[in-house]
Parts: C-alpha cells; sequence; structure tokens
C-alpha cells in the first residue's frame, strides 16, 4: 500500500467542493461519537479526585471541552487526514474524500485543533498540559508518517488506550487538585489503560480480512482470530483482578469485591466470544466493554478519599 504522503493529494474531480469547510462538515470530521470514552474516563477521574465540584465548575468545564471536543476531536481529524486516500475507496461520502472538507483544510483543521488544545490545556495547569501534550503526540503518531502506530495492533492499541483511558483519568483528577494526582489516581489511570488494550484489540475484528489486504498488521492480522481473541481477553481481565487486589490492600473490601464481580461477568461473557470471535465480537462490544467502564467508575468512588 502507497503511503498517504505519496500520493496525489486532489480529491476526486467528480465530487462538489467547496473553498471552505462548512461547520457541520468539521463537526463530523472531528466525530462526537468518539467523544464518549475519554469523557467518561475523565468523569471517573472527577470523582477519584475526591474533591467537590463547587467553585471548580469552568475548570471542569475546561477539561471535559480538553479531553473530548479537543483532543480527542484532534486526533479524528488527524486520522482522517492522514487516511483520506483510503477513505476515497471505502468511505467516500466522509467530509476529505468528498470535497466538503476541501483542499488542506483537514491538515489545517487538525493543526488547529492542536494549537487549541494546548492553549486550553496550559490555562489548566502544568500536570494537565503535561497530559494533554503526551496525548496530542500519540494522536499524530497514531496516524501520521514516518511512525503510524495504527499499522500495527501491538503499537497502535497501546496509543489508543492511553489517549481514551488512561490520560482522560489523570488530566481530570490534575484539574480538581491543581498539582499531580495521588498514586492511586495513577495506578487506576495506569491499569485500566492497559485493559484498554484488549478493548481495541476486539474493535479490529470488524475489517480483518481489509486490513490484511491494506497492510495493517492489527493483532487479530498478526496472531489470527482465535489467539487474539484469547490475548485480548486476557488483556482485558487482568488489570481489573489487579485493581482489585489493590482495593483489598487499600482497606476497600467491597469496592474490591464489586470489581471482582465485575470482571468475573465478563469472563462468562468471554466463553460465548471465544467460541466464534469474529461474529461475537460486535456483541462482546455492546455488553462485556459496558461492564468494564462501569468497574472503572466503582475504583473511581473507592479512590476518592484514600489520599495516598
Amino acid at each position: 500500500m502507497s503511503d498517504a504522503t505519496t500520493v496525489d493529494d486532489k480529491h476526486n474531480p467528480s465530487l462538489p467542493t467547496a473553498s471552505k469547510p462548512l461547520p457541520l462538515s468539521v463537526l463530523e470530521l472531528l466525530k462526537p461519537i468518539t467523544w464518549f470514552p475519554p469523557m467518561w474516563a475523565f468523569a471517573c477521574g472527577l470523582v477519584s479526585s475526591g474533591l467537590a465540584l463547587q467553585q471548580r465548575w469552568l475548570l471542569v468545564a475546561g477539561g471535559i471541552a480538553l479531553t473530548g471536543p479537543l483532543v480527542c476531536g484532534t486526533s479524528q481529524a488527524v486520522n482522517d487526514w492522514f487516511d483520506r486516500h483510503v477513505d476515497a475507496i471505502n468511505e467516500p461520502n466522509r467530509p476529505i474524500p468528498s470535497g466538503r472538507i476541501p483542499g488542506r483544510w483537514g491538515l489545517y483543521i487538525a493543526i488547529i485543533w492542536t494549537l487549541l488544545s494546548l492553549l486550553v490545556a496550559a490555562a489548566l495547569g502544568q500536570w494537565v498540559l503535561v497530559a494533554t501534550c503526551f496525548g496530542l503526540l500519540l494522536a499524530w503518531a497514531y496516524s501520521a508518517p514516518p511512525a503510524r502506530l495504527k499499522l500495527n495492533g501491538w503499537w497502535g492499541n497501546a496509543a489508543v488506550g492511553i489517549c481514551y483511558e488512561g490520560l482522560p483519568w489523570f488530566t481530570a483528577a490534575a484539574v480538581m487538585a491543581g498539582t499531580l494526582p495521588s498514586m492511586p489516581v495513577i495506578w487506576m489511570a495506569l491499569l485500566y489503560s492497559a485493559g484498554a488494550h484488549g478493548i481495541m484489540t476486539l474493535n479490529d475484528f470488524k475489517a480483518i480480512e481489509g486490513d490484511r489486504q491494506l497492510g495493517i498488521r492489527t493483532l487479530p492480522v498478526q496472531l489470527g482470530p482465535e489467539r487474539a481473541a484469547v490475548f485480548a481477553c486476557w488483556v482485558m481481565l487482568v488489570p481489573q483482578l489487579l485493581v482489585s487486589g489493590l482495593m483489598l490492600h487499600w482497606d476497600r473490601p467491597w469496592h474490591g469485591l464489586a470489581i471482582f464481580i465485575i470482571a468475573f461477568a465478563q469472563w462468562l461473557l468471554m466463553q460465548r466470544l471465544l467460541q466464534d470471535p469474529e461474529k461475537h465480537a460486535p456483541w462482546y462490544n455492546a455488553t462485556g466493554i459496558t461492564l468494564y467502564v462501569s468497574g472503572m467508575m466503582v475504583a473511581a468512588f473507592a479512590i476518592r478519599h484514600l489520599g495516598l
């Protein structure tokens, strides 16, 4: 597959174009539907901080805008720009290949959103800026050459897991505390980021043959569907079991038990997933992943007053 930077930048001349993108086209480019996972992780971070929201509403609003519309939106714009030639074949109605985001406006929007993200992060505090810089670096490295982390499931899924779960959690706690979050917060952000690697692996089951033809080495392509599914299940379960164990260590036995039960319920659902991973991956994404993110909130409530 030719890299995106080596293909002619012109979109299909037979499609209607505009001189500037319309606001609705820009919004579609930023994919609001993808903002929920980081915003949920941000909510977990708010709860885990143990601090009241009073007098912090502006900071909270800024943090929500940062993790969802700005940083996540940036990642979507970057991805669509560097995938525009593939989208012209597979999804020609997307904003860039359709001409609704004309010329190099897709790239300009990605750059503008990156700068806006940095400005908002700087206003929210030092550690928020550090986390945002790291997240934006991963967002660009995921899609842009020469890194193109998305071409390898090991690296690409790790980058998405960190950006969607760990960094928003960390960011929220940093916004609330105004300093480096506590170690329990950092542990939760790290462990649930690690588990999200498995979630992203299951997401890759939707286009195994297409990814293989395009040279995108997702884990289902590299390991095969059965082995990739088993690996994804372990990657999701082990961090949750570690979280449950940490709850016992931190004298939160009931929260630890709840998280263990949530993980056990996922294990039961995984038995059906493993019977036919390609067929059942979408079903598991609608059931098991709901349990996974519910456990995140349980953990957030558990550590909100630890202050270790």
